[in-house]
């Protein structure tokens, strides 16, 4: 999902990997997790889920389409991309049996990697069933990302937009009391259905929700957001980047001034430190296939967060970019083309 165009900053994605030499990322170890060696002093920046005060990376990782790959296809990038990802400091991995075979993905590299233990699996659900209340399909589906991701239990299972939530939640639940997922919740990656997610927050016994935010669609901020932090629900943000279409905008921009004094090199860590700074925000997940974007990603994971003043410094700097109100005009992922076993957007 990120997709970055010509960004020129202090630190291109390029000059970083070349600093870096051919073994990626090197490492001072310490005995929390490790820090990167390119100027990321200190330990990754974490936020504590509230149901529990487990502390977890801000930085995430999303699976929507960059790790769908077809079998037989080549694949080695992805692999390098989880290897960074939890090099750099990186725990939470986002999936679903919707996204075709990016379990498989997750769950193979993982496993070779010897990292499956180590990473924090937000995963998803969507079934309805044969009547009211069928189970049938939700097990089999949950068996079968079980076996993908090599996994007996889920560290956080949510309904998958919505689909079927008044009686899926139910079952998360009973799950949940069964020990096979640890933390319940619902996604959505569209404004429209913001009021129905503020009402589950709202009604109780949701730990986790999943939601799209940006710098430039702000609109969980206006209750979404506020209404999680009164119910103790955790916030994984979706979709940072408006599936790459921030980038085109900015292609031509240099990453402004003020970036500096929140350690921003880059348009992605701009853009991904003002999501992560909204108080309510747990975590947030970009998407990427490129190992280079992804070692871009996870500089976000270190220096200063923006504060209330920052952030809105920030917002209004987006402004004055030409075109960057109409980005959400662009089809998704300008320039990219995935090509695993889903097929979205729909081909004609």
């Amino acid at each position: 999902m990120s997709h970055h165009h010509g960004l020129r900053s202090t630190y291109s994605r390029r000059s970083v990997m070349r600093a870096l030499g051919a073994g990626g990322l090197a490492f001072a170890c310490s005995s929390s997790l490790p820090h990167l060696a390119f100027g990321q002093a200190g330990t990754p920046i974490t936020r504590a889920v509230p149901r529990t005060g487990e502390r977890v990376p801000v930085i995430g990782l999303g699976t929507f389409e960059t790790f769908d790959v077809n079998p037989g296809e080549p694949r080695e990038h992805i692999r390098e991309v989880i290897r960074r990802f939890h090099a750099a400091g990186g725990r939470v991995v986002d999936t679903s049996p919707l996204y075709g075979m990016s379990e498989v993905s997750v769950g193979d590299f993982a496993n070779e990697l010897g990292i499956s233990g180590d990473l924090f699996i937000t995963n998803k659900t969507w079934t309805t069933g044969e009547w009211l209340s069928d189970d049938s399909h939700s097990e089999a589906q949950f068996r079968k990302s079980s076996e993908r991701l090599w996994r007996k239990a889920m560290d956080v299972q949510q309904v998958h937009s919505l689909e079927n939530h008044d009686q899926v939640l139910h079952l998360l639940r009973r799950w949940k009391q069964q020990g096979r997922v640890r933390y319940v919740g619902v996604t959505q990656w569209s404004n429209e259905y913001h009021p129905i997610v503020e009402r589950l927050v709202r009604s109780g016994g949701l730990d986790f929700i999943q939601i799209n935010y940006s710098i430039l669609n702000r609109a969980a901020e206006q209750r979404i957001l506020p209404a999680c932090a009164d119910h103790g629900v955790a916030v994984q943000v979706n979709m940072p980047f408006e599936k790459a279409r921030l980038f085109t905008p900015v292609a031509k921009q240099a990453v402004p001034e003020l970036a500096r004094d929140i350690g921003a090199r880059s348009w992605a860590q701009y853009f991904l430190k003002f999501v992560v700074s909204h108080p309510s925000v747990t975590c947030v997940i970009p998407a990427t296939s490129n190992p280079e974007h992804l070692t871009d990603n996870m500089g976000a994971l270190y220096g200063e967060m923006p504060d209330q003043a920052m952030r809105g410094r920030m917002a209004k700097h987006m402004e004055n970019i030409p075109g960057f109100d109409m980005a959400l005009r662009q089809a998704p992922y300008p320039g990219k083309q995935y090509g695993g076993v889903v097929t979205w957007p729909f081909r004609s």
